[in-house]
């Protein structure tokens, strides 16, 4: 069944870009990124920025905005049978020399897991002009790293 992804959270103050792959099905059935609660990425973040976290998704959406990070998928739509990045077949990529024209501040790319990382090199065609960083998936699927080594990784972006 062909799955579509959201589109980004941003605004112009963006200086941040959090790439994942494809949203999971429990994601999808909400409408919302990193919609499954086993998967940290929201108490990554929350974490770093030293911030109460909210299971508030419109909280959750001014947190990041607040913080000049804007997030996306690197694919736009798919084939995929479940929630594994393994398991994705047609992909499509969004529009990333459009999205990145638009926003201008962005200089840091940062992919959450080796999946979304290679869907990107594969397909998007922007130069040198970006820091690009692949950290480990917060995915459950994930689980040959704790969360505090997960955070360890991820603190990064908190230190540029």
């Amino acid at each position: 069944m062909k799955k579509y992804a959201f589109p980004p959270i941003s605004n112009q103050k963006a200086t941040i870009l959090i790439l994942g792959t494809m949203p999971s099905v429990q994601s999808l059935e909400l409408m919302q990124y990193y919609g499954n609660t086993r998967n940290v990425f929201w108490k990554l973040l929350f974490t770093i920025f030293n911030t109460t976290f909210s299971s508030d998704y419109e909280k959750k959406k001014a947190f990041l905005l607040h913080n000049n990070i804007a997030l996306w998928d690197v694919l736009e739509a798919c084939v995929r049978n479940g929630s594994l990045d393994s398991a994705i077949e047609q992909e499509v990529p969004n529009d990333f020399d459009s999205f990145l024209k638009a926003h201008p501040n962005i200089k840091h790319i940062y992919f959450n897991g080796q999946k979304a990382a290679a869907y990107f090199k594969q397909y998007a065609k922007i130069g040198n002009s970006y820091y690009l960083t692949t950290l480990p998936s917060t995915s459950p699927a994930n689980a040959a790293k704790s969360f505090e080594m997960k955070l360890k990784e991820w603190t990064i972006i908190k230190q540029l």
